[in-house]
């Protein structure tokens, strides 16, 4: 398969829409850390799960699309550590995107906290009741969603390096009204 020059436009749509719905759910998921229990709490977690799905399904179509399409070439200039680093984040990032709504579908289904998407359907429980099984699985989406924070900080690190520093086409590449300074 022949790579492309550039990101499509519906690779772009779903990397932005993914960014965002990603720092809105880890806001509200802060936000509802230091909440008491109350109704709005409740709304918030509602609100915190949709959010948590939706990234789910946009990361599986994100992944199948780029599976099909591909990715453009990275720069030939770009040292090989660099190419490792590159490759090595963006499967993190993959993973992460599905591994952090699971770990929240997982920690509900065992503390016994049905998810109902969109207040549509219930989603099927993963995992039958299990306090000690849901306080694990609540510590591992805290420790999956720091570790995606700092891997978010690198990855935007690196694209402004490239594109600042560097005056290569990597940031252009997903952001394309940004006129390379080159």
């Amino acid at each position: 398969m022949k790579t492309p020059d550039r990101y499509d436009g519906l690779q772009v749509s779903l990397h932005w829409l993914i960014a965002i719905m990603i720092i809105g759910a880890w806001v509200v998921g802060n936000v509802i850390e230091s909440m008491s229990l109350s109704p709005a709490k409740l709304q918030l977690i509602s609100y915190h799960k949709w959010a948590g799905m939706t990234i789910f399904g946009l990361a599986i179509i994100r992944l199948a699309y780029r599976l099909v399409k591909g990715a453009p070439a990275l720069p030939a200039h770009m040292p090989a550590w660099q190419r490792m680093a590159a490759n090595g984040a963006h499967h993190l990032l993959y993973l992460l995107m599905l591994a952090i709504p699971l770990s929240g579908w997982l920690m509900s289904s065992a503390k016994g906290f049905p998810v109902v998407y969109l207040g549509l359907f219930t989603m099927p429980e993963l995992v039958g009741k299990d306090a000690e099984l849901g306080e694990l699985f609540e510590e591992t989406h805290e420790w999956l969603n720091n570790g995606l924070a700092l891997i978010l900080l690198a990855h935007v690190g690196a694209a402004l390096k490239h594109h600042y520093i560097d005056r290569d086409d990597i940031l252009t590449r997903m952001v394309p009204w940004l006129r390379n300074k080159a």
